[in-house]
């Protein structure tokens, strides 16, 4: 534990000098004092000041859990998405800015009033920014774990987006009969056909090397067979029967997974299959358009 005694410099210092990342320890710092973590100008102001006991207790096990290889994310309960503040814990994965990618190209070709579904919601990040970017948008998110409806339903009541989700694995709703909302409407909530469907589905190989780094997130979402593209498989193949003429399904997946979910597209049937690169230049979602 930091000695109670030392600045906010100081035990900044101490933290980056055991080796956690210089943006980490801020972030944390500002969570352990109960400070907005975009407020970093407050840790300049107050760099001479001296955190009481309880804060300095809330940095050291904040900073240990980071040693161990938990996201910031989970450690403050936070994640910033396409503008929103979402909460986020270790029921769902943590957004990724990478994801912005696929909100983007949603964006660009959802019609105004387009009915569109999130496959696989997750924290609703998604279905959430569409909402947030186009309130005339009819937005569904549907997901196989209800504690992760729970979460995106938080979401939304919290930022006061109207979205409508589900219990479900990929199209296929589940009956809600205990009362908790979570398949609030059963069948009925979801649509035959949509304008635009969207989804980041889990897209590692089991067994993959970089699931190491993400032990701390839950493994359903993140895998997806020996190829890391069983779930894209079925997303494609059911697709068709849930898309109007003419429309988009958009999907992220790996890096190195762009050709082949391309392949994938045109094999079905999709027309225009193409991807979109992220920030780092990386074919980070695929999609096509349904036949007219």
């Amino acid at each position: 534990m930091q000695n109670p005694a030392v600045t906010i410099t100081q035990t900044l210092a101490t933290a980056m000098a055991q080796g956690l990342e210089r943006l980490d320890a801020q972030m944390l710092l500002l969570h352990a004092a109960g400070k907005p973590l975009e407020d970093r100008a407050w840790l300049l102001a107050h760099s001479h000041d001296v955190l009481d006991t309880a804060a300095v207790a809330r940095f050291a096990l904040a900073t240990q859990r980071r040693a161990s290889g938990e996201s910031v994310a989970y450690i403050t309960g936070t994640k910033d998405f396409f503008g929103l503040t979402l909460q986020v814990d270790a029921r769902v994965l943590v957004p990724r800015p990478d994801t912005e990618t696929l909100v983007h190209w949603a964006l660009d070709v959802a019609p105004p009033d387009a009915s569109v579904i999130d496959l696989g919601t997750g924290s609703g990040a998604i279905a959430l920014a569409l909402k947030s970017q186009r309130p005339k948008l009819h937005v569904t998110a549907i997901d196989v774990s209800a504690d992760a409806l729970a979460v995106a339903r938080s979401n939304a009541a919290r930022l006061g987006l109207d979205v409508f989700f589900t219990l479900g694995n990929w199209f296929d709703p589940v009956h809600d009969d205990d009362g908790d909302g979570d398949g609030d409407g059963g069948p009925t909530g979801i649509l035959q056909q949509y304008n635009l469907i969207v989804s980041n589905p889990p897209y590692i190989a089991t067994g993959d090397p970089h699931l190491d780094a993400l032990a701390h997130e839950p493994v359903q979402a993140l895998t997806s067979g020996a190829d890391g593209l069983d779930a894209i498989r079925q997303i494609i193949a059911q697709a068709p029967a849930h898309l109007r003429p003419g429309s988009w399904l958009l999907l992220e997946h790996g890096y190195d997974q762009a050709a082949r979910v391309r392949a994938l597209l045109a094999h079905a049937g999709f027309l225009n299959s193409q991807s979109r690169r992220d920030l780092a230049g990386i074919e980070r979602c695929s999609g096509g358009q349904s036949p007219f």
